[in-house]
């Protein structure tokens, strides 16, 4: 009699815990990232009052007498793969993760796994749980030799501080590249003009300090007016205002049998003003004393790499030796083909070529140096005329005359009189003397790529502009950027955006997978700890699994609430049913005590 009384009273017990499981997963049924509970029961203790005995010849076998005891728990289990709905918020760092994984925070004593993906920025800049404080655990980024911004993954995870000094700005950059694009009319009346046509070029230093460079682009005439082109240029004088032809293999097809011109025609683009933030003139020569050839620059310096003209050989220097140097044109002629020998140089400013040179020329007449203080000649300019150009110009020999160009200013391009493409002068370079006398220590070197460049009838209006960056749109300079924005891809990657158009990675978020996620124990704040039921955490980035973290939005609770009331129901009748077991246990033991009566 007394056992039914126990077995009722287990199974009152029992439904009960099984009543505060459901009562538990209701309770957080909008819980964020909440896993449900269910329970199972298993009967226990069996009291046997006769055991089973086997069959024999005479009679058959008989089974067990077992009387139960009750009822008992077996298994609470979570159900930790099942996917919760998402929930959305519009906050950036409300983070949803798709598939197995879990985000990894630490307490300052020991890390601890979550499906909250509730965050926000702490005080310091740290991403950490909204409801606690955790801190969010993930590996730093940083940028390899190339730039690149990357993060180890294999490295040790620690706290993402996301807000400090070195994120909240981007740091400016100098514009180091340019392209020219567009179309040169040479029937443009602006092309055509004395002043010549203006381009203006954009341009940061290297403090984000914005520049206007000013160029004048015009058509190259002869002394008598006329266009000038690779095949009808006349001889210039010597002291020209015209920039010098200097890359004569772009404009003539050179080769051991003679000079093939073409007719190319031929433009000049001129550096002309420099303007800062405040258009105003900051000139384009920043002169002192010790050095009156600083400044900017703007073109190609090139000496003169092939043999033009026969004859001009240093006395123990052939034909032929020269020659040999025409046939490469990547070989400078060595500057003891035009001075001594006993200089093995390559090839020299002026001044140093004037104070040591033995000159033949076209007439065989020989001109000794050094000439300064001489006086007289050198193949048709005085001595002083030399010094004008400084050390820095360069030179090359035509028509019996050497020819100078400093190309501080200037670069010349040419075209294909049939196709219109650029032939010459398609690379040319800005460059700024940086010593700190000049106040240009902050500008950087820009390389001008014109290839783009044509020269074909577009009704007289040309299109030409040139634009800071490469063609990919890179090396383009900034300012000093501040941060305007965060935002996490779906690898857990943190990535900021800044007001100058940059974007930098700050970090990765890091994720942890195991082996038995069910047997993870439940720490209360949506924490989960490692058990030994679980397996060792495998730290990886979410990919790796398969998963993804979504943005924006936050996995809500996985419990199904007609499920929950379905066994809510079936738990209560359970519940009714045992304790009608004690109620009629009690009543027979009523009428046993009655017996005496």
């Amino acid at each position: 009699m007394m056992r039914s009384l126990f077995s009722g009273v287990a199974g009152l017990k029992t439904h009960q815990t099984r009543m505060d499981v459901i009562g538990n997963n209701i309770a957080n049924v909008n819980t964020t990232a909440y896993k449900s509970q269910s329970m199972t029961f298993s009967d226990i203790m069996y009291q046997t009052t006769q055991n089973a005995s086997g069959a024999s010849e005479r009679m058959g076998g008989v089974n067990a007498r077992q009387i139960g005891l009750g009822v008992q728990t077996s298994a609470i289990s979570t159900a930790i793969d099942q996917q919760g709905a998402s929930q959305t918020t519009n906050n950036p760092f409300d983070i949803m993760i798709s598939g197995d994984a879990f985000f990894v925070v630490n307490n300052g004593q020991e890390q601890l796994y979550t499906r909250d993906g509730s965050f926000y920025l702490d005080g310091v800049g740290n991403l950490a749980m909204q409801s606690n404080g955790y801190l969010v655990q993930g590996w730093g980024a940083y940028q390899d030799e190339n730039g690149a911004y990357q993060v180890d993954v294999n490295s040790g995870i620690g706290r993402l501080q996301l807000m400090n000094a070195e994120n909240t700005t981007y740091p400016a950059a100098a514009t180091t590249k340019s392209v020219m694009t567009g179309n040169i009319d040479q029937n443009d009346s602006n092309v055509k003009a004395a002043a010549g046509r203006t381009m203006t070029l954009e341009f940061y230093d290297d403090r984000g300090y914005l520049y206007t460079a000013r160029f004048s682009v015009k058509q190259m005439k002869n002394a008598d007016g006329t266009p000038m082109t690779t095949s009808n240029m006349n001889p210039l004088p010597a002291s020209m205002e015209e920039p010098m032809k200097t890359q004569m293999d772009k404009y003539y097809d050179v080769g051991k049998t003679g000079i093939t011109p073409k007719n190319q025609p031929m433009y000049t683009i001129t550096l002309t003003d420099i303007l800062d933030s405040d258009n105003q003139s900051i000139g384009i020569d920043r002169l002192n004393a010790a050095d009156p050839l600083g400044g900017v620059t703007f073109g190609e310096s090139h000496v003169w790499n092939r043999n033009l003209v026969s004859g001009k050989v240093a006395s123990d220097i052939t034909n032929a030796a020269v020659d040999d140097y025409s046939t490469d044109p990547a070989t400078s002629i060595p500057a003891n083909a035009f001075a001594s020998a006993t200089d093995s140089a390559t090839a020299r400013s002026l001044q140093e070529l004037k104070s040591s040179a033995t000159i033949v020329n076209d007439g065989g007449k020989t001109v000794s140096g050094p000439l300064a203080g001489v006086g007289g000649e050198f193949f048709g300019m005085s001595d002083a005329e030399i010094d004008s150009y400084g050390k820095d110009a360069t030179y090359y020999f035509s028509g019996g005359k050497l020819y100078i160009s400093s190309e501080n200013k200037t670069s010349i391009v040419t075209f294909d009189p049939d196709t219109g493409a650029i032939t010459g002068g398609s690379n040319m370079t800005m460059k700024f003397t940086n010593d700190p006398p000049r106040g240009l220590e902050s500008f950087k070197n820009i390389e001008v790529d014109a290839t783009t460049l044509t020269n074909i009838n577009t009704n007289g209006s040309s299109t030409f502009k040139a634009t800071k960056g490469d063609t990919d749109g890179n090396n383009t300079g900034r300012m000093v950027g501040t941060m305007n924005g965060i935002s996490v891809e779906v690898t857990g990657k943190i990535w900021a955006s800044y007001s100058n158009g940059q974007t930098k990675l700050l970090g990765q978020i890091a994720t942890a997978e195991f082996a038995n996620a069910s047997g993870l124990e439940k720490g209360g704040d949506n924490l989960y700890r490692q058990t030994n039921n679980s397996g060792d955490a495998t730290i990886q980035e979410i990919e790796a699994s398969g998963g993804k973290m979504n943005t924006g939005v936050l996995e809500m609770s996985n419990v199904d609430l007609s499920s929950e009331f379905t066994t809510m129901i079936t738990t209560q009748r359970g519940f009714q049913a045992n304790s009608r077991i004690i109620t009629v246990s009690d009543t027979l033991l009523e009428e046993l005590t009655n017996l005496k009566r």
